[in-house]
């Protein structure tokens, strides 16, 4: 059982550190997984929707192709600085400090949630929270994607771990949609009934 989620300190070192600290703009694995992901997502275009960690805009930035209107949240102002600059002249993206879930923006009519690898970094308490959070801002028909690295970590959950908080909490309003295992990182795509 985890009882703490990662403090934003955390990640605040981690960017203040390293301009790309897990080769985000580099590596061949997270364009492929970042492909993958817009590829699951491509089939309809989000009117509304929230990124939740959003680094340093590398993910965003595929993500404003396919929502008319983004919101990119993290909990590291460096991170949220080198998004800005990287989807700087975007007009559909706001970004904005929140240490979701307990920091919540307004999430009222969302039609897209996206969680690329920060749902481990939560407490179970957290994960509870991050399902209400959702379940309160989804609209009908709206979605949910989570990919998550499924190799050995430090956080407070593994990925399936994560991912199976968040859907005891999600499952009486949301149906599985995708669930894919790939080598090393799984991607889930769950709709609101």
């Amino acid at each position: 059982m985890a009882e703490r989620s990662l403090p934003a300190a955390y990640f605040e070192g981690i960017f203040a550190g390293d301009a790309d600290p897990w080769d985000l703009a580099s590596s061949p694995y997270e364009a492929a997984k970042f492909d993958r992901t817009i590829a699951a997502l491509s089939a309809r275009r989000a009117a509304w929707a929230l990124e939740v960690g959003c680094a340093g805009g590398v993910l965003t930035e595929r993500l404003s192709a396919v929502c008319a209107r983004l919101l990119a949240i993290d909990v590291s102002p460096t991170a949220l600085e080198r998004a800005r600059q990287r989807l700087s002249g975007r007009r559909n993206v706001r970004f904005e400090a929140a240490a979701f879930p307990r920091d919540c923006p307004a999430l009222d009519g969302l039609d897209l949630v996206v969680l690329s690898e920060v749902a481990y970094y939560w407490s179970d308490a957290d994960l509870d929270l991050a399902a209400q959070r959702i379940a309160d801002g989804l609209v009908e028909g709206g979605r949910v994607l989570l990919v998550h690295w499924t190799g050995e970590t430090d956080y407070p959950q593994t990925a399936d771990d994560a991912v199976e908080r968040l859907w005891l909490g999600l499952s009486a309003v949301l149906r599985v949609d995708l669930a894919e295992r790939h080598p090393n990182y799984r991607l889930d795509l769950w709709s609101r009934r």
